[in-house]
């Protein structure tokens, strides 16, 4: 009896590992489908995303993006587009593509129920939609984390889920060396790569970034060109 007790924690543990691991890794495709990279792509060519806006950083990258004539697209929390909707009517006037982040971006959204999930979902489109006038079709779940309440409330939302497979962890530290490095050491034909536009050092490794880039006869290309799937629908 003992044995196919410990035989029965050993099974919860195993599933509970799976599960966790599969819920935080946004690549796995564990709860819902993520376009985290082209891996048919064989040309130079990326797409930049960048997450948590709108900032007051995001001027400093809109201008470096225009420096290098590049196109990225903004994964923006639906409050910060309420604290600055004049920065997010501009990204979508120099040509860059918007996406859902969700409103409140909270810690715990990963255990909100499917109803407040699908709640933030619309109330942050609705945001967007003041300024694009099309509905939005790209959504990155808040730390990349999915859950069976974020898939029910997508399959009610019909949101793509982008992912990334090129993470800078730009959100967890401020070293420059270390974000710039861990990036380049990822690059290839076809990837995504996730950025903040929340930091002023997030802007100085985007520079150093675009730099390389060119140097090495990269083309910074938009998510729907590099994804083949449209991010807004009339």
């Amino acid at each position: 009896m003992a044995i196919n007790f410990w035989w029965f924690v050993l099974i919860v543990l195993i599933w509970m590992g799976i599960n966790a691991f599969g819920s935080a890794r946004i690549s796995s495709n564990y709860h819902v489908k993520a376009f985290c990279n082209n891996p048919v792509e064989t040309e130079k060519k990326i797409a930049l995303t960048f997450d948590d806006g709108p900032s007051i950083f995001t001027l400093e990258v809109l201008e470096l993006l225009k420096k290098y004539n590049a196109k990225a697209t903004f994964f923006c929390i639906g409050k910060n587009i309420e604290t600055h909707p004049e920065i997010l009517k501009q990204v979508i006037a120099e040509g860059h593509l918007v996406g859902n982040h969700s409103y409140s971006h909270s810690k715990f959204f990963d255990f909100y129920h499917e109803d407040k999930i699908t709640d933030e979902l619309r109330k942050t489109d609705e945001l967007l939609e003041k300024f694009t006038s099309k509905k939005i079709n790209f959504f990155r779940p808040p730390y990349g984390v999915t859950t069976p309440s974020i898939r029910r409330a997508l399959k009610i939302t019909g949101h793509k889920v982008i992912g990334w497979n090129i993470r800078s962890l730009d959100g967890g530290t401020k070293d420059q060396n270390l974000i710039f490095n861990r990036i380049i050491k990822r690059v290839s034909p076809g990837g995504i790569v996730l950025l903040h536009d929340t930091g002023s050092h997030s802007v100085s490794v985007l520079e150093q970034f675009l730099q390389f880039l060119q140097q090495n006869n990269y083309k910074v290309i938009s998510l729907e060109e590099l994804l083949n799937l449209k991010a807004y629908e009339n």
